[in-house]
């Protein structure tokens, strides 16, 4: 099937760089010539998505010197230990500053591999070719990357920018029902935080993205990142605006690390945590009883969960909330929503209110 590619751009001055969506760009050697300066190459994946993809890949890598590492499958395994196997690698095969390292896989490679390049010698390439919906929407855009500690989520990391995005939509074919739903709520939350006109094309358009209409799962894929890309041009270091793009997040990664790292998906704990946001912002005043219900109809029908698991209780869901990026001079600060497509960074709520927020789904659970 011939690729009709879709380019676009994350504009961040000398650090800018393309993201190409399309059909069939995972082979495109000309793609990879474009961005890799120099011979070697170091390719990281994993063992679920490296049998599928690996091989084509180095195919369109001929003419390179090629190596490749391949880590256990799952956010369990983000850690200092696992990472430390792409140093082993790039080691043995002597690999020099004007090395590439390429992510191939979801946003657990992205991150791993990510953060390893902005370590290595103190930084080389780095290409990502993400093959899950929520690398393709989300984490493969943007220049976070990192590794999880026992306390908290994505807390050991740096941001360093790729040199291009390469993103084939054919990888989603070989994705499951529950990682397709996981990377919705990414989706979901680019339509709540700034693009309500998103948001109700994805109320209209659901089914059809579940049903993997190729046409769908684009347009949804090109329009994320497009709303991503805005938002991290205007603040590429999270001073401000850019924590928009964690809606939902502070309570996701609370329920991830707190329910043990792979037990819930992450686009599930930002399922989860988007419809606990609503109902604080509810609280407040800030969003409509009909809104409210709009945005925990929507995280339903996507198949994502709209409550946090029972075993949490409120107690210790501020423990973990309390050690999260957010936190400053140890005032918590969460993403809120104001109406759908408007959100804000805020510690300007009544913890009397998050308290009650977090009892409501404790009883509810019980």
């Amino acid at each position: 099937m011939e690729s009709t590619t879709q380019t676009l751009h994350v504009d961040l001055g000398e650090r800018s760089y393309p993201i190409y969506i399309g059909t069939g760009l995972l082979g495109q050697a000309e793609l990879y010539q474009r961005h890799i300066p120099g011979q070697q190459v170091m390719v990281v994946s994993n063992e679920t998505v490296a049998p599928l993809y690996l091989e084509p890949l180095l195919k369109a890598l001929n003419g390179f010197q090629t190596a490749s590492v391949i880590l256990p499958d799952g956010e369990e395994f983000k850690t200092l230990g696992i990472w430390n196997h792409i140093f082993d690698a790039l080691l043995n095969n002597h690999f020099d500053r004007r090395c590439t390292i390429l992510a191939l896989g979801g946003g657990v490679i992205g991150d791993m591999a990510g953060f390893a390049a902005a370590a290595y010698q103190r930084g080389v390439h780095f290409i990502q070719v993400p093959t899950t919906l929520l690398a393709q929407v989300d984490s493969s855009v943007g220049g976070k990357t990192g590794l999880n500690h026992a306390l908290g989520k994505n807390m050991i990391g740096a941001f360093f920018q790729p040199r291009c995005v390469i993103a084939d939509t054919n990888t989603l074919n070989t994705l499951d029902d529950r990682q397709l739903a996981a990377g919705l709520a990414e989706v979901i939350k680019y339509g709540l935080i700034t693009d309500a006109e998103f948001f109700i094309w994805l109320e209209q358009n659901l089914n059809k993205l579940l049903d993997r209409d190729i046409s769908a799962l684009s347009y949804a894929i090109q329009r994320s990142c497009q709303n991503k890309a805005q938002v991290v041009a205007a603040d590429e270091l999270e001073a401000g605006q850019r924590a928009l793009l964690n809606l939902g997040h502070t309570f996701g990664h609370a329920i991830e690390t707190g329910m043990g790292y792979g037990d819930w998906l992450h686009g599930e704990g930002v399922g989860a945590g988007i419809c606990m946001a609503a109902t604080l912002s509810q609280k407040l005043g800030w969003l409509t009883d009909s809104e409210k219900k709009r945005i925990v109809a929507i995280i339903e029908r996507a198949g994502l969960p709209i409550a946090p698991p029972a075993q949490l209780s409120p107690e210790r869901f501020k423990e973990l909330m309390s050690v999260d990026k957010k936190v400053l001079d140890g005032n918590l600060r969460l993403i809120l929503l104001q109406g759908i497509g408007k959100s804000l960074v805020t510690d300007d709520f009544k913890h009397d209110d998050l308290k009650a927020t977090l009892n409501e789904y404790g009883k509810a659970n019980r």
